[in-house]
């Protein structure tokens, strides 16, 4: 018996000796983007607003716009739409644009913006999960002009990695909501 306590006793102190086997983290992609500096926007259109100098404004047929950000590999799609009559059914499709992303949503967080100064009213929508869109918004100034943008990004939607980026954009986006103006 006393053998055999010995020889499991040495089993033990010899398998012991082993380097240790240490579970290391799923290593994270760190992404890191420039201070945002912003300038007006210039594409001759009835508003305008600020947009973050890394982006490109490409101004598309009915004043529709795209900011595009080829460092962050997303877009901001503007569509305009002036309002006649109409306000009822622009803010119906606008949030339901938004809704239907319940389905990949965990949650969907609203930022009503009320500026009566500038007559900008509207709506920032930010869309947690692997939904097509994190952040949508839209601003009237409820008689005559109508502007909504979906943020989307060049990629598969995957939450957790683009949450850096999703964050420096929903920033651009609110700064876009706050600096909108109407020309006319």
């Amino acid at each position: 018996m006393r053998y055999f306590a010995a020889l499991i006793f040495s089993i033990l102190i010899l398998g012991s000796c082993q380097e240790r086997v240490v579970v290391k983290p799923a290593a994270q992609l760190r992404l890191e983007y420039p201070k945002a500096v912003y300038a007006e926007a210039d594409f001759d259109c009835d508003y305008s607003f600020s947009v973050n100098q890394i982006a490109r404004v490409q101004k598309r047929a009915n004043c529709w716009v795209n900011v595009d950000y080829p460092q962050i590999n997303a877009t901001i799609y503007m569509t305009y739409r002036p309002v006649e009559n109409n306000l009822d059914s622009l803010l119906f499709d606008a949030q339901k644009l938004t809704y239907d992303h319940t389905i990949k949503a965990n949650k969907i967080l609203e930022q009503p913006r009320i500026d009566p100064i500038n007559k900008v009213y509207g709506m920032f929508y930010m869309i947690d999960g692997d939904a097509a869109t994190q952040s949508q918004f839209y601003v009237t100034d409820s008689i005559n002009h109508f502007v909504t943008g979906s943020v989307y990004f060049n990629a598969k939607p995957n939450f957790d990695s683009i949450w850096p980026a999703v964050e420096y954009l929903r920033e651009d986006v609110r700064r876009i909501m706050e600096s909108m103006s109407w020309t006319q």
